[in-house]
């Protein structure tokens, strides 16, 4: 079987890096020793259970990709760096021709959709690469196209917690309000509670200490207009591993779409689940 060629846009990020990891232990992948981040970085390597990535910053990632090209042919790349970089990230593989999969959140999402759409390459776009978690939203979906309005009346709390570096409120929840506004829910994502006090979510959220720098939680809690009602969605993830092996997937059905010649293609992992 011929390997994809991977590269990672967004190592040390700890996101990047356990990406990375499952890859180098996953067949379908040949992971690239060079790989992209941010203008903040300071060192030239990091390395990965035994193996040295080279870091390239953004002013020098032109003639990196060129020479990588050049030598290795196909490439697609894995981005999971920061709400700031979405959308030059995403101009940045178009123009070089990189087909990609963006786990990275937040950015112009109307206008990384519409990037895509005028160029050369598909891509995998997702606010969530757990595959369990996307089929909980598919479900979600379902009902809303299905019984709309089910949950007219109803009030709706949506908290989630995540670690402290992520910078923006979680994609997922905010997917899932669309669901609920559908249900018939008057709920704006503004309205999502937002936790990154580590010591809030060890002590009042219950959140493993050992988990505190990965992790999220969400819970979805509906009450009916006189409180005789409850229902609560909840999951809880703790660690990365179920979003690396999830983007991997994601990856291999990418390189598949990729070589049959589709371009300028958003995919979502609802995608990547029915493909």
């Amino acid at each position: 079987m011929k390997k994809i060629r991977l590269m990672i846009s967004g190592i040390p990020g700890s996101m990047a890096a356990t990406v990375a990891r499952h890859a180098l232990s996953d067949e379908r992948f040949e992971v690239l020793p060079m790989v992209l981040t941010g203008p903040e970085i300071s060192a030239a390597t990091h390395d990965i259970d035994g193996v040295t990535f080279e870091l390239v910053r953004p002013n020098h990632r032109g003639e990196a990709v060129a020479k990588i090209k050049q030598k290795f042919g196909p490439v697609l790349v894995v981005d999971f760096t920061h709400p700031s970089a979405v959308n030059d990230n995403a101009a940045f593989f178009c123009e070089k021709g990189l087909p990609f999969v963006m786990g990275t959140t937040g950015g112009d999402r109307r206008k990384l959709n519409d990037t895509v759409a005028a160029s050369a390459v598909p891509a995998v776009i997702a606010p969530n690469m757990a595959k369990q978690i996307v089929g909980f939203q598919a479900m979600m979906a379902f009902a809303a196209d299905n019984f709309p309005g089910l949950f007219k009346g109803y009030t709706l709390e949506i908290r989630e917690s995540h670690q402290q570096g992520k910078a923006d409120t979680s994609g997922t929840a905010k997917a899932m309000v669309t669901y609920f506004n559908r249900l018939g829910l008057d709920f704006a994502v503004s309205q999502i509670q937002k936790e990154r006090d580590p010591e809030r979510q060890r002590n009042i959220w219950g959140v493993p200490a050992e988990h505190l720098a990965g992790h999220g939680w969400h819970t979805y809690r509906l009450r009916s207009a006189d409180g005789s009602v409850l229902f609560e969605f909840r999951h809880n993830v703790n660690g990365r591993d179920i979003y690396a092996d999830g983007t991997l997937d994601a990856a291999a059905f990418l390189a598949a779409k990729a070589a049959a010649g589709i371009r300028g293609r958003v995919y979502s992992m609802i995608d990547v689940l029915k493909g």
